[in-house]
């Protein structure tokens, strides 16, 4: 299989070390389009989209495989395989940045830094020792809705997601880029996402991370950022002024800063 292909793999900047850029769940590529020019002279920069996102061959599809975040893991490893990739440094949004940990786990010596940006371990709440922004009832409501209203599901959450209403294009996108996915294809991912819990995997992550937490994210809240950072073993913890759950799109600027601040540091 032509994994370049099915993963609509795209190679930009010209520097010797490697950022791999692993977009959320329901969007794509495109998202990291006003981070990823600021590194393309010191990085190569890639770009791909996930089994099931934007403009991978969604032919390769396999219910069982991307039933579990474990699926999408794999994708990020066959890519790497693929270019023939060494001490990569990824840079996760959301759920991919536990992508990026589980990944991480199976083969440590693929990856030399993990970035994480919103990332969660779990959204589901387990009180009163962990929250993680949903009780189990408002998932499964969640999941009801894309059964029977998909366009209403996406119209719904992306506005969530986004926060940032002084910027209402940035959720007309987000709910454009859900409506634009195969809707047995997102309810995967979205189970996948939603119901997992590998929080228990962190401690395990020996690959140093950067994790950067948002401010009033409804998706990721405070709390989850800092029980990320006080459980991988080798984390630095930046927390955003951006709002929302996408500060990439929302506060590139911002994240750009963030992340070069980190890369500086290595």
């Amino acid at each position: 299989m032509d994994i370049s292909k099915r993963n609509n793999v795209n190679v930009l900047g010209q520097g010797n070390r490697t950022l791999l850029f692993v977009h959320g769940f329901g969007c794509d590529q495109s998202m990291w389009r006003f981070v990823t020019p600021a590194f393309d002279t010191d990085y190569k920069s890639i770009v791909f989209d996930l089994v099931g996102s934007g403009r991978s061959d969604l032919s390769a599809f396999e219910p069982k495989r991307y039933s579990q975040l474990e699926g999408y893991a794999q994708d990020i490893l066959e890519v790497i395989e693929a270019l023939g990739l060494e001490d990569v440094i990824l840079v996760g949004h959301s759920v991919s940045g536990l992508l990026g940990a589980i990944a991480a786990i199976r083969q440590p010596k693929k990856f030399s830094h993990l970035i994480m940006v919103a990332p969660s371990p779990c959204y589901l709440n387990y009180p009163p020792n962990y929250m993680g922004g949903f009780d189990r009832a408002d998932i499964d409501e969640m999941l009801d809705l894309m059964d029977k209203n998909y366009m209403g599901w996406a119209s719904f959450l992306a506005p969530v997601i986004m926060q940032n209403g002084d910027q209402p294009e940035l959720s007309q996108e987000l709910e454009e880029s859900f409506c634009s996915t195969d809707p047995i294809t997102a309810k995967a991912f979205a189970k996948a996402t939603f119901y997992s819990d590998h929080r228990a995997a962190l401690p395990k992550v020996q690959t140093p991370c950067l994790v950067m937490q948002c401010s009033d994210d409804a998706i990721a809240p405070d709390e989850v950022g800092e029980y990320m950072h006080q459980h991988l073993a080798n984390s630095t913890f930046v927390k955003l002024s951006a709002t929302g759950h996408c500060p990439h799109l929302s506060h590139p600027t911002e994240t750009i800063a963030a992340i070069r601040q980190y890369l500086d540091t290595l």
